[in-house]
């Protein structure tokens, strides 16, 4: 394995290619804390999906019974019931847990979407502690710099990278504000996941 390049800090925004860097988003100063890395292995048969079979997840789960719920949600919302859905399952309660532990929670608000539309179209912060994004499949979270304003670049994440964006109950003052790429009418389609402090 190659060795994790070394943090990138731009104003509010520490970016990096290890796992690690998602603590940061407990620092102060740090309003967006990005994990680059591609799509995990095991995950390939996402892009096979029938996504008009497939249907939104959005709950609410301890910690502690993280694996039995997600495993659980993923059947009802008509995921494969083989193997393949377990490799999904792990890495969102991998996630959902390593977020959980940055923010100290017991419980976690989980949301897995099948997204075909311009979603969250607007530059904006969410009214939550932090939240946690990845897509799956499709385009990944667009963000700025909000002091720049209209004149501000476009960051867009990948897919498979894995941001934490720090929300309105955290700061006054957002310095990171984020977006859904526009893809209404373009026949793409996105599965993110979102976990938020529950």
């Amino acid at each position: 394995m190659a060795a994790a390049l070394a943090p990138s800090r731009s104003g509010f925004a520490v970016q990096q290619a290890d796992c690690s860097v998602l603590t940061a988003a407990a620092t102060p100063d740090v309003h967006l804390a990005l994990w680059w890395r591609s799509v995990p292995n095991g995950l390939d048969w996402i892009a096979e999906l029938d996504w008009d079979g497939i249907e939104d997840l959005d709950f609410v789960s301890p910690v502690a019974d993280l694996d039995d719920e997600i495993a659980q949600g993923l059947a009802e919302a008509g995921y494969p019931t083989d193997g393949r859905a377990l490799v999904l399952a792990r890495e969102i309660a991998d996630l959902a847990r390593h977020f959980a532990t940055i923010f100290d929670l017991t419980a976690v608000k989980l949301r897995l979407e099948v997204i075909d539309t311009d979603a969250c179209r607007k530059f904006h912060a969410d009214t939550v502690i932090a939240r946690l994004l990845t897509a799956f499949f499709g385009q990944g979270t667009q963000w700025i710099l909000a002091a720049q304003g209209h004149d501000a670049l476009i960051n867009q994440m990948r897919t498979g990278d894995v941001g934490i964006f720090k929300g309105r109950l955290s700061v006054d003052e957002p310095a990171i504000l984020h977006r859904s790429p526009p893809i209404a009418g373009s026949g793409e389609t996105r599965l993110l996941l979102a976990i938020d402090p529950a």
